[in-house]
């Protein structure tokens, strides 16, 4: 081995490389270890073949609401394309496209930069390679495995396309709003042409879509779309691929799209509702077909007044409580979601806080154990429980009035929704078992729908578990239904390329389980009902309805909830911040309560009020329009609602008959007399009163 022995300047030399040999066959291993997930990712050789489903969405009246997934068209060759089109894409998405690897190193340390210097996400490095990767075989969620997966997977599409190969499929398979994918339907939507027709203007329109679609999508915001456009063809000029005078004419005349201004664009909940789709095809409930038209619960009306109620509170209320986002649900007992909202701006962020965002939620969390400790039996909502300091281990719970309140009932404890009570209740379930309490608390969660997982804790009773919007209302839906399974869904039709009907949820879904004994349901309903009319959820209050419910607030005011449900409706309404900063004291019962109130109050007008299981229904609200003079005052009548029902207008046609009937005038006793006139009655000696159906003078 003495051969093999140096000195001086040749063992700093051969130290360095043994150093540097194992240093890159330790960075080898690592490399390959995140490589392997990656191209797990690409799942066979006929990856390009696949098809991936084109859905077509209908709201619950049949009117098409949006599209998602791909619909290959590949027919307009890469020549075919206007060349300041794909300039206009490059300069903006890409610039070094045809010089690097796959990964842009000097397009993302300039963006790192950039970022770094504005303390935030002002510019992104992803190449086209990286941007195709993620469409083809990633999701849309932000994660450092899925960029590390994202970059490996750029490699390896450069390894097996050619520039153009990348380029083209880009063009076509990029999402670019509206519900069109790829290039040349973007160009038919937006503008009613091919895309080899598009000008100069219309393809800088086009190419800004690219980095956020729902954004910049000229028929919901032209104003946006024309200062992104601008944006493109300065980056046409900045790139050198045009001059200042080419590009002149089309800042001067922006492209007008054709006219497709919707309503509404219920993006979060198709997002969703496409998902639920390609669970059924995976299943294999929806055959070979790919190209598919759904139909679901979606309500248009109450989507547009979710979307109204919670972009009003955080307009008006946001800064005053230190609060940036919401999130909602809206759906019947039996599961069917109406509505949902899973942030503020689709188009600046398509993570949805509805249904994939694990927060605290806080008191919501209790009626779980107040569900498990009346299934013990020892329980009732009269049952005599004392608030009082409790510990279990070094953990000792407090109030939010850091005060204790003695002895009462178990609904006043829920309405007031006392700590100490939850914790104490763990241990009865679990017969002097805290944590065997907590186990079947956590059962009790499994059973009624909470499918995350929900760490075991102490704390675990006053809500420290981490839960989704999505399945804490369909968890409360179980109290709404007469304790029965709700599992949330959207498809309620499906049908294939040929108009056949494959799938019918009422027909192919299987029944619901009944989960609790009805009159274990009729005790938790009493306790809600109460929560809202006499604790802390009052501003969900709604005229001559019954409404139980649950407000939720988490340490440090980070998350606020109110989870409510009536006869017809169940919905669930979080808010806080994405960065799990602390709002400024925001309780349950503030924000989420009165969104709440506002989502529900013109859901429940023109409708058949269910009764809530187990609960009276609510006496008529009382609407006084005193006055003096002539008109009438109206005692105990529910307020007329906007819309009349067929009941109510066969009913007002047989008033209305009585009063022909009756004549014209008739004398009052007591002197004077009343006009009596098709839907009103005046009287010439003082207010009118209708009492009982019957019209008399005070």
């Amino acid at each position: 081995m003495d051969r093999f022995h140096v000195t001086g300047g040749w063992r700093v030399a051969t130290d360095l490389a043994c150093e540097g040999l194992t240093l890159s066959v330790g960075g080898l291993l690592l490399m390959l270890t995140l490589a392997i997930p990656a191209f797990r990712e690409v799942g066979g050789d006929d990856w390009l073949k696949k098809q991936d489903l084109a859905v077509v969405f209908l709201d619950r009246y049949g009117n098409e609401v949006g599209r998602r997934g791909i619909r290959h068209d590949d027919s307009i060759a890469l020549e075919e394309f206007p060349d300041h089109f794909v300039k206009a894409v490059l300069a903006t998405e890409d610039r070094r496209f045809y010089e690097h690897f796959g990964i842009d190193v000097i397009g993302t340390s300039r963006a790192l930069m950039a970022n770094a210097r504005a303390s935030g996400v002002v510019q992104g490095g992803s190449s086209i390679t990286q941007q195709l990767a993620k469409n083809l075989f990633l999701s849309n969620q932000r994660s450092i495995e899925r960029k590390i997966k994202e970059a490996f997977l750029a490699l390896w599409l450069e390894f097996h396309l050619s520039k153009r190969e990348i380029l083209k499929l880009y063009l076509d398979r990029a999402y670019m709003g509206g519900g069109s994918f790829g290039a040349t339907a973007a160009a038919e939507f937006y503008f009613g042409k091919s895309i080899k027709d598009v000008s100069l203007a219309e393809g800088a329109m086009l190419a800004g879509l690219f980095k956020a679609p729902t954004k910049y999508a000229p028929h919901h915001n032209l104003p946006a779309a024309r200062a992104r456009a601008a944006d493109v063809l300065s980056n046409l000029v900045d790139a050198g691929y045009m001059t200042e005078g080419q590009v002149y004419a089309a800042r001067r005349n922006p492209a007008t799209p054709v006219d497709r201004k919707q309503e509404i664009s219920p993006d979060y909940y198709l997002d969703w509702a496409f998902n639920e789709v390609k669970r059924l095809a995976d299943d294999g409930k929806l055959g070979s077909d790919r190209v598919l038209t759904v139909r679901t619960a979606l309500d248009t009306s109450m989507q547009k007044q979710s979307e109204n109620a919670l972009e009003t509170i955080l307009r008006q209320q946001g800064d005053a409580y230190d609060a940036s986002q919401a999130a909602t649900v809206v759906m019947e007992p039996d599961g069917a979601v109406r509505a949902m909202v899973g942030g503020r701006d689709y188009g600046a962020s398509q993570f949805n806080r509805a249904t994939d965002a694990l927060r605290q939620p806080g008191s919501s969390f209790k009626p779980f154990v107040y569900t498990a400790a009346l299934m013990t039996g020892k329980f009732s909502p009269a049952t005599i429980v004392t608030d009082r300091p409790v510990c279990v281990g070094n953990w000792c719970p407090n109030n939010y009035g850091r005060s204790y309140a003695g002895s009462m009932p178990l609904a006043v404890a829920l309405a007031k929704s006392i700590n100490t009570i939850p914790v104490q209740l763990a241990t009865a379930i679990g017969d002097g078992n805290n944590k065997a309490g907590r186990a079947k608390i956590v059962d009790t969660c499994r059973v009624m729908g909470l499918t995350t997982p929900l760490t075991d804790t102490v704390s675990l009773p006053i809500g420290a578990a981490e839960v989704t919007v999505l399945e804490m209302t369909a968890s409360y839906a179980v109290f709404a239904n007469g304790g029965k399974k709700a599992d949330p869904y959207a498809a309620t039709e499906v049908r294939n390329s040929h108009g056949d009907l494959i799938y019918r949820r009422d027909r192919d879904a299987l029944p619901p389980k009944q989960l609790f004994p009805p009159n274990i349901i009729a005790d938790m309903n009493t306790m809600l009902v109460k929560v809202v009319e006499e604790g802390t959820g009052k501003r969900a209050l709604l005229p001559g309805v019954k409404v139980g419910g649950k407000t939720g607030t988490t340490n440090a005011y980070r998350d606020a909830w109110f989870i409510g449900f009536t006869g017809n409706l169940v919905a669930g309404v979080w808010f806080g911040n994405d960065d799990y900063s602390s709002t400024n004291k925001m309780t349950g019962g503030s924000l989420p309560a009165q969104a709440w109130h506002d989502m529900m109050l013109p859901a429940h007008q023109s409708v058949e009020l269910r009764p809530m299981p187990g609960i009276a229904p609510a006496a008529p609200a009382a609407v006084a329009a005193a006055g003096s003079g002539k008109g009438f005052e109206v005692l105990s009548a529910p307020q007329r609602p906007a819309v009349l029902n067929k009941r109510s207008l066969d009913a007002l046609g047989g008033i209305e008959q009585v009063m022909r009937d009756l004549g014209g005038r008739r004398e009052l006793r007591g002197g004077g007399s009343v006009s009596i006139e098709t839907g009103r009655a005046v009287a010439d000696n003082g207010p009118v009163r209708a009492i009982g159906g019957r019209i008399g003078v005070p």
